[in-house]
C-alpha cells in the first residue's frame, strides 16, 4: 500500500539552485565508418547521419518539474542522458549551459543526481541499509551524519513502513515497484543534489503508485528549489497538472517548449480541436505529425514570443529564498570524493559482507559444495596409495587433475553476481561515489577469509580420506595451495566480468580459457611434446603451477625415498626419481606459490585497469 508525501520542514536548508540551458544541441548516432576510421585510412566515405535530437532549444529552471515527454524514438532519453553528462560532449553538436555558462560535466554529474529507468540496487540489502551505505559513500561527517541524512529522506520519501524490508527484485521478494522506484530516487538524494534527472519514473508502476512519485517530486520542488528534469511517455491528467514545463519531442525535434497552457493554445492555433476527456499532452503525442508537417518549413514566431514572455513573467522565486547561484560557486569548490581510501574500503567492505552472506547460491551452496565434494572425492580415492604400480599413480594423478578442475570451474558460479555489481558499480563511480582502486581492493580483501573457509571444508575431508602424505606440514601446504587455487579463480573470473558484455559471453569465454588452461597443463601433454608456438600457453595455464604443488608435496621432501613401483620385492620407482621424470624440483614448492600469488594480483590489477578504462570513457 501506497503511502502518503510527508512535507517536512526546509526552512534551514540552504538552496543553490542552478537553470540548465541547451543551444541548438544535436546529437547523431556514431557512423561505422566514427568506429572504424583507421581501417579507411585516408578515403573518408560520406553517408548520411541519422540524427536522434536536431537542434534543441530548451531550458530546466529552479523551483519547477521540467517533462520531457514525446513517442517513444522521439529522443527523449538521449536528451537526458546528455544533460547528466552520460554522453560525451566531444560526440554533441551545441551547448549545455548551466547559469548561463558552459557546463562542467565532472563536477555537474557530482553535484547532480541521475536515476536511470531501470532500478540497479542491491536485492539483499534493506531500504535503510541501502540508503545508508549511499549516504556514507556520498557525504562527509561519518555515521552519525548518514544516519541523520537517511532518517530524514526516509520521511520525505514515505518508506518508514519497509525501511527494515529487503529491496528484493528477480527471483528476490521484496518491496512493491512503487517503493523501489522510490529507494532508487533516494539513492541520488542522499547528497542533497540541486538538479535531479530522472528516466521514465512512472515507467512500469500503476497509476496511484505513479501518481506518488511525481507527487514526492513536487514537493521537493516547493520547498527546496531543486530543477528536477525527467522524462515521461504518456501521463495521467492528474500527473500532468504537477509539471510546471513541458518539453515535447518528436523525431528529434522540440515541437514545443513551455507551459501545458501554452501547449493547449499551439494545438489549437494548428486547427486541430482537442477531443473532449483526452489530456493535451496524450492527444500532442498523437497528432505529432500533423504539427511537424505545419510547423517544418518556418518556426512559429507567435508562441514563441509568448514563451518568451511566459520566461519573463514566471517568478524566479526569490522571495521564498531561491537565488540562482553564480557558476564560479560550482567551478571554485567541484566535490571531491567524500572519504579517504581506507574508508571506501571499509564501507565497501561491509556492504560487501552482507550481500556474501546474504546471498544463498554464494554463501550457503558453496559451503555445502566444498563438503559434499570433500566427502565424495575422498570415498573415491580411499587410499588408492596403498596399491603399489603404475596404475596407483596414474589414479593419483587424476585425483590432482579432478581437484583442480573441480576448484577452479566452481569459483566461476560468481559470474553473474559480479556482473551485476557492475551496474550499479558505474553507476556509483560514474557520480564520484568512490574511487575505482577502492573497488577492486575492498573486493579482494573480503573474498580472503570466505575463500579460505571455503578451501578448508574441501580440503580437510578429502586429504585424510585419500590417505595423502600423513603429516600436519603436508595438510597445512595442501590447504594453502587449495586456497590459492580457489583465489586465482575468483580474480579470473572478477577480470572477466569487468571485460565482457553479458553473461553469455562470459561463460563462454571462462569456460574456452579454463579448458585450454586444462590442455596445456602439463597432464596430458609434457612441457617437451608441446609445441614451440604453444609453449606460453603453457606458463599461462592456471592449472600448471597448483598440480606441480601437489605433486612435489606428495612426493617430495620426506615422501621422496617412498618407493611407487616394485617388481620382485625390489623397487623400480621411487618417489624423487618419479619428481625428477616431470623435471620438478623441491625449490618449485615454493616458487609456483609466488607464481600463482603473482597471477592472483596480476589479474586484479588488470579487473582494475579495465574497470577504470569503463568509468574514464563514461566520464569523458
Amino acid at each position: 500500500m501506497e503511502l502518503p508525501v510527508t512535507t517536512p520542514d526546509y526552512r534551514d536548508r540552504k538552496k543553490v539552485p542552478y537553470n540548465i540551458e541547451t543551444r541548438n544541441l544535436s546529437y547523431a548516432l556514431p557512423s561505422l565508418y566514427d568506429e572504424f576510421s583507421w581501417i579507411y585510412c585516408c578515403k573518408n566515405p560520406k553517408k548520411p547521419q541519422k540524427f536522434i535530437i536536431k537542434d534543441v532549444n530548451c531550458e530546466a529552471r529552479p523551483g519547477e518539474i521540467t517533462a520531457i515527454a514525446g513517442p517513444s524514438g522521439a529522443g527523449k532519453t538521449t536528451l537526458l542522458e546528455i544533460l547528466a553528462g552520460k554522453i560525451s560532449p566531444t560526440t554533441v553538436i551545441g551547448e549545455v549551459l548551466l547559469n548561463g555558462h558552459p557546463v562542467n560535466a565532472k563536477c555537474f554529474r557530482r553535484i547532480s543526481g541521475y536515476v536511470t529507468q531501470e532500478d540497479a540496487l542491491f536485492p539483499l540489502l534493506t531500504v535503510e541499509e541501502t540508503l545508508m551505505y549511499s549516504a556514507l559513500l556520498r557525504l562527509q561527517g561519518g555515521k552519525k551524519e548518514a544516519a541523520n541524512r537517511v532518517g530524514v529522506l526516509i520521511k520525505e520519501l514515505g518508506l518508514e513502513k519497509v525501511a527494515g524490508a529487503r529491496v528484493g527484485g528477480g527471483s528476490n521478494r521484496g518491496i512493491s515497484g512503487g517503493e523501489r522506484r522510490r529507494v532508487s530516487i533516494g539513492v541520488e538524494l542522499v547528497h542533497d543534489p540541486a538538479v535531479i534527472l530522472i528516466d521514465e519514473p512512472t515507467s512500469g508502476l500503476d497509476s496511484a503508485s505513479a501518481l506518488h512519485v511525481i507527487s514526492l517530486l513536487q514537493v521537493m520542488v516547493a520547498h527546496q528549489g531543486k530543477t528536477i528534469v525527467l522524462t515521461i511517455h504518456q501521463p495521467g491528467f492528474r500527473i500532468l497538472e504537477l509539471f510546471d514545463r513541458l518539453v515535447l519531442l518528436s523525431n528529434g525535434c522540440v515541437l514545443h517548449n513551455g507551459s501545458l497552457k501554452y501547449l493547449e493554445e499551439r494545438i489549437k492555433f494548428s486547427g486541430l480541436p482537442i477531443p473532449p476527456h483526452i489530456n493535451v499532452l496524450e492527444f500532442a503525442i498523437d497528432v505529432t505529425g500533423s504539427i511537424v508537417i505545419q510547423t517544418s518549413e518556418t518556426p512559429n514566431i507567435h508562441f514563441r514570443l509568448k514563451d518568451q514572455g511566459e520566461k519573463k513573467e514566471s517568478p524566479r522565486k526569490d522571495d521564498e529564498g531561491f537565488k540562482v547561484s553564480n557558476h564560479n560557486d560550482m567551478v571554485e569548490k567541484c566535490p571531491s570524493y567524500s572519504n579517504s581510501h581506507i574508508e571506501e574500503i571499509l564501507i565497501l567492505g561491509g556492504r560487501f559482507c552482507k550481500n556474501i552472506f546474504r546471498t544463498k547460491q554464494l554463501f550457503a551452496t558453496r559451503i555445502i559444495q566444498a563438503l559434499a565434494a570433500g566427502f565424495i572425492l575422498g570415498s573415491i580415492f580411499m587410499n588408492v596409495d596403498n596399491n603399489l604400480g603404475q596404475v596407483a599413480l596414474q589414479t593419483r594423478l587424476g585425483f590432482f587433475a579432478f581437484s583442480l578442475t573441480f576448484l577452479l570451474s566452481t569459483m566461476t558460479e560468481g559470474l553473474p553476481i559480479f556482473l551485476q555489481e557492475r551496474t550499479i558499480f558505474m553507476r556509483e563511480t560514474s557520480r564520484g561515489a568512490y574511487r575505482v582502486s577502492s573497488y577492486v581492493v575492498a573486493n579482494t580483501f573480503v573474498f580472503l577469509p570466505f575463500l579460505l573457509m571455503v578451501g578448508l571444508l574441501y580440503s580437510v575431508p578429502v586429504y585424510w580420506l585419500v590417505g595423502l602424505r600423513r603429516n600436519m606440514d603436508g595438510f597445512l601446504y595442501f590447504s594453502m595451495v587449495v586456497w590459492m587455487v580457489v583465489l586465482m579463480s575468483n580474480s579470473f573470473t572478477a577480470c572477466f566480468s569487468a571485460l565482457v558484455p553479458n553473461f553469455i559471453m562470459g561463460t563462454s569465454i571462462i569456460a574456452g580459457l579454463m579448458g585450454s588452461f586444462f590442455l596445456f597443463s602439463g597432464y596430458f601433454l609434457s612441457k617437451e611434446k608441446i609445441p614451440s608456438y604453444w609453449i606460453f600457453m603453457h606458463y599461462l595455464s592456471l592449472f600448471k603451477y597448483p598440480f606441480e604443488c601437489f605433486l612435489i608435496n606428495e612426493y617430495g621432501g620426506k615422501g621422496g625415498k617412498r618407493c611407487l613401483e616394485s617388481e620382485r620385492g625390489e623397487c623400480k620407482l621411487f618417489a624423487t626419481d618419479f619428481l625428477r621424470q616431470q623435471d620438478l624440483k623441491e625449490s618449485q614448492k615454493w616458487n609456483n606459490l609466488a607464481v600463482m600469488l603473482c597471477f592472483i594480483l596480476g589479474y586484479r590489477v588488470l579487473c582494475y585497469l579495465i574497470l577504470w578504462c569503463r568509468c574514464y570513457r563514461t566520464r569523458n
